[in-house]
């Protein structure tokens, strides 16, 4: 199901930031116009997947003539000057498959005693590995 958001986009001296103030004034940027969508749409992608997966309300989107840009300046205390409002849209089941919940295959050598001593203790390699890499990528 396509959800669908209006967002500001602000012109900054290096690219844009992107405001959706339906949904407490979430926020992301890019290099260029294109580049600042692409953020968009994988933050708008992110939020709605972790409230639904958490279990919480989803926002209705407001429509494009009720986004005031002036009134979102004046909140993040912006320069509304070429700031302008786009709709992003994002299938959130769709992207999550993609990006979020997609599994990849590696291979990986170990030492035989430690493939012999892991099993015996029936660990799983693949739940192991990803909390490692979590606890390491987090250092």
């Amino acid at each position: 199901m396509l959800s669908v958001y209006p967002a500001v986009f602000f012109k900054e001296k290096k690219g844009y930031s992107v405001v959706f103030p339906d949904l407490n004034w979430l926020a992301t940027d890019g290099n260029s116009e294109s580049d600042a969508m692409k953020n968009a749409v994988d933050c708008l992608a992110g939020y709605l997947y972790m409230l639904k997966k958490d279990g919480e309300k989803i926002p209705k989107p407001s429509s494009v003539n009720e986004i005031s840009i002036k009134d979102v300046a004046i909140e993040l205390d912006a320069n509304d000057k070429n700031a302008f409002v786009n709709m992003v849209s994002v299938d959130v089941i769709e992207y999550a498959k993609k990006y979020f919940e997609k599994s990849v295959k590696k291979t990986l050598s170990i030492p035989a005693w430690l493939n012999l001593a892991a099993e015996e203790k029936h660990i799983n390699f693949s739940q192991t590995l990803q909390e490692a890499l979590i606890a390491k990528i987090r250092s």
